[in-house]
């Protein structure tokens, strides 16, 4: 299917529209990239959009709106089959792939959303804990997966896990400096370690990401706003 009318409605900081951005660069797909404001009011396009989340990134396509990231970067790889395929061409290691995918955005997400913006110690300690524990289990898998041989979960070239991971690591490092932590390390994840240097040595990743001191720099700004609107505190699952 040819690349007409492809828009890509998103944020430059969320790691939920760079997973897509890599997708649509790793296909070499020509895209319109309509930016919004994550610090501001939400755009009227966005609630349009998709009305029943009220979020980015949305992907626009030959008249279709497809929304959520994971589900996205799945349409790009069915709807522009050329390579490099993003998802695994056997059926369970697409289905293994998948599972992890949604094991980091059900159970790494959320804490370090909250390690991110909460205001009590005891919150914040509690969430570094529960990321602490998620990527020791993530290392498990990615020590089985990645080798010398492998330095990336698609193997030469970026895989699905790689794109659905790889755009939170720097919010990672941003909730290490914040919190005086290191949450990845030789010691307990050698692995996802070795991973995350090969994955911001990957061409399409250095054309496209943001750079870490305007990341830290907007995350600055969006504490607050988090910590100071009752209603995101509460969609977040941040009680204190």
């Amino acid at each position: 299917m040819g690349e007409s009318e492809v828009k890509l409605l998103g944020a430059w900081p969320s790691p939920f529209m760079l997973r897509v951005r890599i997708a649509l660069h790793l296909k070499s797909i020509n895209y319109e990239f309509i930016e919004v404001d994550l610090l501001g009011p939400k755009s009227e396009l966005v609630l349009k959009s998709n009305p029943i989340y009220k979020k980015i990134p949305v992907l626009f396509h030959d008249g279709n709106t497809i929304l959520e990231s994971q589900i996205i970067v799945q349409y790009i790889d069915e709807v522009w089959p050329n390579a490099p395929s993003i998802l695994p061409s056997d059926a369970a290691q697409r289905a293994d792939s998948r599972f992890w995918v949604a094991y980091f955005d059900d159970k790494l997400v959320p804490p370090l959303i909250i390690a991110l913006a909460a205001k009590s110690k005891d919150t914040k300690n509690a969430a570094i804990a529960q990321l602490e524990q998620g990527l020791v289990h993530l290392e498990e898998a990615a020590s089985t997966k990645l080798s010398t041989e492998k330095a990336l979960f698609g193997g030469e070239n970026l895989g699905y896990m790689d794109i659905a991971l790889g755009p939170f690591l720097v919010w990672i490092g941003i909730i290490e400096k914040i919190n005086g932590v290191k949450l990845l390390n030789e010691t307990n994840t050698p692995s996802l370690l070795r991973w995350a240097d090969s994955f911001f040595s990957h061409a399409v990743v250095k054309t496209i990401f943001p750079e870490v001191e305007n990341l830290i720099e907007f995350a600055m700004k969006l504490i607050p706003i988090l910590r100071a609107r009752p209603e995101l505190r509460l969609l977040l699952g941040i009680s204190d």
